[in-house]
């Protein structure tokens, strides 16, 4: 029982030396930053996405297992469409023949207007010999309506043609339609990323919107801190930073993409100086996305690491130089060269 109580002991004191040790170390390397640099502590993080079905079916096929590094558009999932193959042969048949219909219809205004060509003919012919006496005025009414009876059945074949042009733009919506239907079967990786959890198996019948993947967005990895109000306003989108997490020796170059304009942690009602120290401003730092490119298979998020960012506006003119243990940049960066993009524009 006493070795017992003595190793806990033992145990206890190696643990309470390490965190002073980190400790000292912490404070040390905090010393070294300059009043232009602020930090603060935060984890590397990434926006999920759900994958879902639009439409309810059944599952044909199950493409991506969790874990997996997908490609954008890489194919993820297949919905059963024999339905919808059928409905769109329908679609497509009915289409066919609205056109036909159209091509009919053209043929029979192009015969339309030959027999109104030929009646206006016969009654210009008419109407001198009518005026001479050589024909009475019932033959020139004859003529008259012979034309007028071409002409109101061309008009009327052009209104039909109308009618059957619409009902192809019907027809060819039902196509488009259906073939929405079986596009959105085929579930794609909107983005670069990796499958965190698979929620449906092959065979399974789901509703619509029913998920089938959530995909960790590789795309967009930054790490999110909170900083005082003085620092906050300080800090502009496009500041340089750095991040340095707590698993790696080298700093990570990133970019500020976002500052919330309402502080967080703030009381009801906030009066005094004391209060106003308080407020802090969540501020998101991203990770340039081609360096993430790089190092796809490296990314994990939920790592947890220390952002510092260059405050924009400060008393002194020249920007403070990175500290010493922020200069050791990924191996194929080098202090003195250009950063990847960091994908603002």
């Amino acid at each position: 029982m006493i070795k017992k109580s003595f190793s806990a002991i033992a145990i206890m004191m190696i643990v309470v030396v390490s965190m002073l040790v980190i400790w000292q170390w912490w404070q040390q390397e905090q010393a070294a930053t300059p009043q232009d640099i602020a930090y603060g502590n935060g984890r590397i993080e990434a926006d999920q996405i759900d994958i879902m079905t639009k439409y309810a079916g059944r599952i044909e096929q199950v493409l991506a297992a969790e874990g997996d590094l997908v490609r954008a558009g890489q194919v993820l999932a297949i919905m059963d469409t024999d339905e919808l193959d059928s409905e769109l042969a329908l679609a497509q048949a009915q289409l066919a023949q609205s056109k036909a219909a159209v091509e009919e219809e053209i043929s029979i205004i192009a015969q339309r207007q030959s027999e109104l060509t030929l009646a206006v003919q016969e009654l210009n012919r008419v109407i001198p010999l009518v005026k001479s006496g050589a024909l009475s005025q019932s033959d020139l009414d004859q003529k008259q309506s012979v034309k007028d009876s071409a002409q109101a059945a061309l008009a009327a074949a052009n209104v039909r043609l109308t009618t059957l042009k619409y009902a192809v733009t019907a027809s060819e919506a039902s196509v488009s339609k259906v073939q929405t239907y079986i596009d959105e079967a085929t579930l794609v990786a909107p983005v670069t990323g990796r499958i965190l959890y698979r929620l449906a198996e092959t065979g399974e019948v789901l509703a619509s919107g029913g998920k089938v993947f959530t995909l960790i967005n590789l795309t967009d990895i930054y790490m999110e801190v909170f900083l005082p109000s003085e620092q906050a306003f300080s800090t502009s989108v496009g500041s340089e930073a750095r991040i340095k997490l707590d698993v790696i020796d080298y700093a990570i170059p990133a970019t500020v993409s976002f500052i919330s304009p309402e502080s967080q942690f703030t009381p009801k009602a906030v009066e005094t100086q004391t209060e106003r120290d308080k407020l802090m401003f969540r501020v998101k730092v991203r990770i340039p996305q081609t360096l993430v490119m790089q190092h796809l298979e490296q990314v994990k998020t939920g790592v947890r690491g220390v952002a510092y960012i260059r405050l924009s506006s400060f008393e002194q003119q020249t920007p403070s130089a990175w500290p010493e243990f922020l200069t050791h940049l990924p191996p194929e960066l080098d202090s003195n060269d250009a950063l990847p993009d960091s994908g603002f524009n």
